[in-house]
């Protein structure tokens, strides 16, 4: 249960950050509104995983959860570049990600 909560946390920290940039700096009502939200969400869900995780291992994971996500969303809605060396780093990211669920109980 605390890796799915931990994968909740991982997809606020994606709305938090793609809200950052709808939000145009908090300027606008709405986008500001969603970012606030997301970002307590996030923080929230991280909280309720550092139950039963450990901390290294839980941060290290919501962050990468944030990255790969923020990267994607980059890539499909605003046209962000697909360099073969920053898929790869991506990669490496979700590795991480997966050597690190694997020796984690």
């Amino acid at each position: 249960m605390a890796w799915f909560l931990l994968l909740i946390a991982g997809i606020h920290e994606v709305g938090w950050a793609v809200g950052l940039k709808y939000s145009e700096g908090f300027t606008r009502l709405w986008p500001s509104v969603f970012t606030a939200g997301s970002m307590t969400l996030s923080i929230v869900f991280l909280g309720l995983a550092l139950r039963s995780l450990p901390l290294g291992t839980a941060y290290a994971v919501w962050t990468g959860i944030g990255t790969i996500g923020t990267v994607i969303y980059g890539i499909l809605y605003f046209s962000e570049p697909t360099e073969t060396l920053r898929l790869i780093c991506v990669a490496l990211i979700v590795a991480g990600i997966v050597g690190l669920k694997l020796v984690s109980s």
